[in-house]
């Protein structure tokens, strides 16, 4: 199986190095300046799991030939995406998007053909520093995949062989992976909602008066949006989301804040903007997802006008 990986930051850099580093055929499209330096430095991993410093194939334009594409883009970049990795797109290759959301699911059939996108999800919690080092942040590593009718298939099935013997990742095909997109969007859109609104991580939220409480409102309303599409939860998954958003030690913060108080782009529309439309189709009550959507559409004109305060320009 010939992988190609979509960038070599946080995500793409990490799962795609790891597998790499098990023997996989991976090969990663990258932008001139990243190119220069993986040439001269490799991909440098730094992890809880062990530390990695490896030669990788890059390429600055897309070409034929690959299997499966690792698709580990920003959401609001999805549009380059396509057009990045079109080249690649052959009438057997594959991609799996790990963004976050849904939205893109439906795009990237209507441009690519519905039984060439997979689903998947990454659960991790990484960033690439200004040296260009993959820096992973916590114990965080799992890569979830599947094929979107619940069928069992050669390639989801060749995919998690070739990244069983991987070091600090665990991948794993499921045939429900709708259901776990759904579960990954409730447990992100409580977290980037409650960050973002509050400005404040998971831990600093629990110690403040009533904090918790208001978290815990927060997820039982996207567990609703999410059971009135069909998917609803696991009690198992809701129980570790509440232990984690009454933490108060947690220091869990989503990257939509990071990215928000760097002055960054954020995925607004794509994490807040679709829980907002969802819980309004479902005629759930909505007002703390209003109140997140339009301060963070808010902060993007703010951001766009060149107002941000001087730290965060």
């Amino acid at each position: 199986m010939r992988i190609l990986c979509l960038g070599a930051g946080a995500l793409g850099g990490y799962f795609g190095g790891r597998l790499a580093q098990a023997g996989a055929d991976v090969s990663f499209l990258v932008r001139p300046a990243r190119q220069g330096r993986l040439a001269a430095e490799g991909l440098v991993i730094e992890s809880p799991f062990g530390n990695a410093r490896l030669p990788v194939r890059t390429l600055t334009a897309a070409e034929p030939g690959f299997d499966l594409v690792l698709l580990t883009c920003k959401a609001y970049d999805l549009d380059a995406a396509i057009e990045a990795i079109r080249p690649a797109m052959g009438p057997a290759t594959a991609v799996l998007p790990v963004l976050n959301g849904l939205s893109h699911i439906a795009r990237l059939q209507r441009e690519f053909g519905e039984g060439q996108v997979l689903g998947g999800l990454a659960k991790i919690q990484a960033t690439l520093t200004p040296a260009g080092v993959v820096k992973q942040l916590s114990d965080w590593r799992w890569l979830t995949f599947g094929e979107l009718d619940g069928s069992a298939s050669a390639r989801t099935q060749a995919l998690a062989a070739l990244a069983a013997p991987a070091e600090g990742m665990v991948a794993e095909a499921v045939p429900d992976i709708m259901a776990r997109m759904w579960e990954k969007l409730v447990h992100l859109g409580t977290t980037a909602l409650g960050t973002v609104l509050m400005r404040a991580n998971t831990g600093e939220i629990a110690r403040a008066p009533g904090g918790a409480a208001l978290m815990h409102r927060i997820l039982e309303r996207n567990a609703a949006i999410a059971a009135a599409n069909g998917y609803p939860v696991r009690p198992g998954f809701m129980e570790e989301f509440r232990r984690l958003f009454a933490d108060p030690a947690g220091g869990y913060a989503a990257s939509m804040l990071r990215d928000l108080e760097a002055g960054g782009r954020i995925e607004a529309d794509h994490i807040l903007g679709f829980l907002l439309q969802a819980a309004q189709a479902a005629g759930l009550p909505h007002e703390l997802h209003e109140a997140a959507y339009i301060h963070a559409k808010a902060f993007e004109q703010r951001r766009d006008a060149g107002r941000l305060p001087a730290r965060q320009a």
